[in-house]
């Protein structure tokens, strides 16, 4: 394993780890404690985006230039994941099974489009 392969995975995982403690603690009522959650789940966040910069730059890659397909595509990503997460939601949560499963379906073909746009298809 390259060193800057094994440098994003433990960064990745302690970013992951802070996000997912920082949700479960806002979202959960036995912590009791919103502020701290919302702290935790933004380090979380700020230490996933410093993995993508610091892989980068290990690996000799040019930074992330923002276009307009760049920005698109983050946003299609975006929608895709609470498309999901919303038919999850429904499902578990508010207990609406069949609308649930229809939103989640959305956001599964909605994050599915997004290998064609990014990689494009090879008709061989």
């Amino acid at each position: 394993m390259k060193k800057s392969n094994f440098v994003a995975m433990i960064m990745g995982t302690i970013g992951g780890i802070f996000s997912a403690l920082g949700m479960v603690m806002c979202l959960e009522s036995d912590f009791g404690d919103f502020k701290i959650g919302v702290i935790m789940g933004s380090i979380g966040l700020v230490i996933l985006l410093l993995t993508v910069v610091v892989w980068r730059k290990m690996t000799g890659k040019a930074p992330i230039r923002f276009s307009a397909k760049t920005i698109g595509t983050t946003l299609l990503a975006v929608i895709g994941a609470l498309l999901l997460g919303v038919g999850m939601c429904l499902t578990m949560v508010w207990g609406n099974v069949v609308m649930g499963v229809i939103v989640g379906i959305v956001g599964i073909v909605t994050l599915l489009s997004l290998i064609p746009l990014t990689k494009g298809l090879a008709w061989r």
